[in-house]
């Protein structure tokens, strides 16, 4: 009986079991393919918007920044407890020119991303206790915890008695 307990358990294990994995796709779907399709210096930003569509991130220094994400993600093996493992994930970064014309083009994939150094530098602030925006600031925070300061009357009523 015993047996036959264990062998309805592991049909019903094995067959809730799918083979083909779960994977979440985030991004631009196929972004290494479509990037080829933009050339330097002919392509504009129209082109590239109706290409790759929207893009994930956008800055503005001296020329327009755009970025296009693609990451997928699947389950790791059971030793793992099914943790997401990123196995695909690729970073397109356009400049784009006052003008609207692609003027350079950088692609990165997960072995690329490996060899970027990163800065471990921080910056620190320089803001001594007595500087002139610590005051300022903390004058401001002031008035906006007590508009009508009503806080300082009740301390000197209470400090006077």
């Amino acid at each position: 009986m015993l047996k036959i307990l264990y062998i309805f358990f592991f049909a019903l294990i094995v067959s809730s079991c799918a083979f083909k994995k779960v994977v979440k796709h985030h991004g631009v779907p196929f972004l290494e393919k479509k990037q080829k399709q933009l050339t330097i210096d002919q392509s504009t930003s129209n082109d590239v918007r109706k290409i790759l569509g929207t893009p994930s991130t956008r800055s503005k220094f001296d020329n327009d920044v755009w970025i296009y994400i693609e990451r997928k993600q699947t389950q790791s093996k059971l030793r793992n407890l099914g943790r997401m493992k990123i196995f695909k994930n690729d970073v397109l970064v356009l400049e784009i020119d006052n003008f609207g014309i692609l003027k350079k083009k950088e692609f990165y994939n997960m072995d690329n991303m490996k060899k970027i150094k990163v800065v471990e530098d921080t910056t620190e602030a320089n803001f001594a206790r007595n500087s002139f925006i610590y005051d300022f600031m903390s004058s401001m925070r002031q008035k906006i915890n007590d508009p009508l300061g009503v806080r300082a009357k009740k301390r000197k009523e209470i400090s006077q008695r």
